[in-house]
């Protein structure tokens, strides 16, 4: 039959979630720091075995085998010891006798304390245990509290914390929020194991690729570096260890689902899954990804690269506020320094002996107005400049605003002013010949082509003048035009104003006074007939 101090044992550990064994262990500890002080034990050191089957106490009296004897009451030397137990040495304890179980109310509130203080030790001692082993792992916990700027986390048995450091600056935390946490360190201290977890550690994101991706947990694929900024962006460079196994695609998954996971457990960091390569050009090149360049040069000394990428994509490499090129150096060890690609035009010298060609462009045409008295009252002076023939192409961004201020040369005639169509020059292909007689050759062929131009321009003017003044003179005639006798026919019958409106003229003041009177004139303005109806009245 079970006593009830074993029904008190066992109910205990079920309620502390501790073993059996070492709420047994806390009971005869406590029971024996109990037994020490009972007169009966006259000072000696007290052993309580308790019987884990019916819970049946034993209480012995022992003293130690030492060399040196420093408490009577309990040590003994161990030539004494081998006259109580034959073959005692140092190190045993020799049994003096036993006490009978008989505790009182204050040995067993003495003993309630100290189960209570070593059933706590216990626990601590089981919650380290448990979580030493774990320390490097990702755990899925609760936020318990926020105080200030450090955070609780629940992790079941134990609670661990998140200092400022650990915490990522994306992040806003709340008391029951659920997340993913790395656990950085696990310590005992006084008042217990102390748990450190993080959410900003690297290993945070290897972990979870690891658990997402099949082929880095078994070796297939292996994480060769991160970068990581937490909360906003990420570089992790992988290589696969199999041929035909493409670590990128692994590791994004069927329509990326294997990185959305892990982009989500980071709350929406961004990942960007490179390939590792030993060359560190290409390794260089790829970790500036999604940017594409062009070259890199190597300064091996200073462990520091050039890369220089096309204009159009410079800042994409280099990224918002400088985050691209900041994780790339992190990732590769290398020192990186971003440039464009665009480099000046090189001129190239041609060899004595070629042949020289003068293309279009070489040859700078500007026509200055000039007013010269000729029988048409205008006139154009054309002259021309001609470059020399061995001047070098100017790069885009220089010829450009050179021709927009010259422009095309034009010819002005009074108010007409028309471009002059430039003779298409002819690239042709000579010896050595004398700069000199080139531009005398090019100069009369545009001076022949302005002349050209000129006469057909004045004789277009001529035209246009005259059918203009044919024109005026039309228009003046059709208004002044006398021919008509209606207009100054005189009404030798004086008839009413009717009729002289109906004859097709006004002859007189007195038809004019009499037209008004009728009702077209009133219609055509009231203030003429009142103007009649008061000289009547008058």
């Amino acid at each position: 039959m079970k006593s009830d101090l074993l029904i008190a044992v066992t109910q205990l550990a079920a309620e502390r979630n501790l073993p059996q064994p070492v709420v047994v262990k806390a009971v005869e500890a406590a029971l024996a720091s109990a037994y020490k002080r009972d007169p009966a034990a006259q000072g000696q050191d007290v052993i309580v075995e308790m019987d884990p089957s019916d819970g049946e106490v034993t209480v012995r009296t022992v003293r130690h085998v030492v060399e040196e004897v420093e408490d009577p009451l309990m040590q003994l030397t161990e030539q004494e010891a081998q006259a109580l137990q034959a073959g005692a040495v140092v190190g045993d304890m020799i049994e003096t006798g036993q006490l009978e179980y008989n505790p009182g109310r204050i040995a067993a509130q003495t003993a309630k304390q100290v189960v209570m203080q070593r059933l706590r030790e216990a626990e601590r001692d089981i919650v380290f245990e448990e979580f030493i082993d774990k320390e490097g792992e990702v755990l899925t916990a609760t936020i318990q509290r926020v105080e200030s700027r450090w955070v609780t986390v629940d992790l079941g048995r134990a609670e661990a914390v998140m200092p400022p450091a650990e915490q990522s600056p994306f992040e806003r935390y709340r008391p029951g929020q659920q997340l993913k946490f790395y656990v950085v360190q696990v310590g005992r201290t006084i008042r217990g194991p102390e748990i450190v977890v993080s959410r900003t550690h690297p290993d945070l994101l290897r972990r979870l690729f690891e658990v997402e991706v099949p082929e880095i947990f078994n070796g297939v694929i292996e994480i060769k570096a991160i970068a990581r900024e937490p909360g906003a962006r990420s570089k992790v460079a992988v290589a696969s260890n199999q041929d035909g196994v493409d670590a990128v695609g692994a590791c994004v998954g069927l329509r990326g689902i294997r990185i959305q996971n892990v982009v989500n457990e980071l709350l929406g960091e961004k990942i960007d899954v490179i390939e590792w390569d030993e060359d560190p050009v290409k390794f260089i090149s790829n970790s500036l990804s999604p940017a594409v360049v062009d070259r890199v040069e190597l300064h091996e000394a200073e462990e520091s690269a050039t890369v220089y990428v096309p204009d159009r994509q410079l800042s994409l490499a280099i990224g918002r506020e400088g985050q691209n090129a900041r994780l790339a150096a992190k990732l590769t060890n290398w020192r990186i320094d971003i440039q464009g690609a665009s480099q000046p035009v090189e001129v190239v010298a041609a060899a004595p002996a070629a042949a020289a060609v003068t293309p279009v462009a070489d040859v700078v045409e500007k026509v200055d107005e000039k007013s010269t008295p000729t029988e048409t009252g205008t006139g154009i002076a054309a002259k021309v400049e001609a470059a020399p023939a061995a001047t070098a192409p100017a790069p885009a961004e220089t010829a450009a605003p050179a021709a927009a201020d010259s422009g095309p040369p034009v010819i002005k005639v009074g108010d007409l002013v028309r471009p002059v169509a430039q003779p298409a020059a002819k690239v042709v292909s000579t010896p050595a010949a004398p700069r000199v007689a080139a531009a005398k050759t090019r100069e009369t062929a545009v001076d022949d082509g302005v002349d050209a131009e000129l006469v057909a321009l004045e004789k277009e003017l001529a035209e246009l003048e005259l059918e203009e003044k044919t024109r005026k003179a039309t228009e003046a005639a059709a208004m002044l035009d006398v021919s008509s006798d209606d207009l100054w026919q005189v009404d030798s019958g004086r008839g009413s104003a009717s009729e002289s409106a109906g004859s097709g003229g006004i002859r007189f003041a007195e038809d004019i006074a009499g037209f008004r009177e009728t009702d077209a004139g009133r219609r055509g303005g009231r203030r003429g007939g009142s103007s009649a109806r008061n000289r009547k009245r008058r």
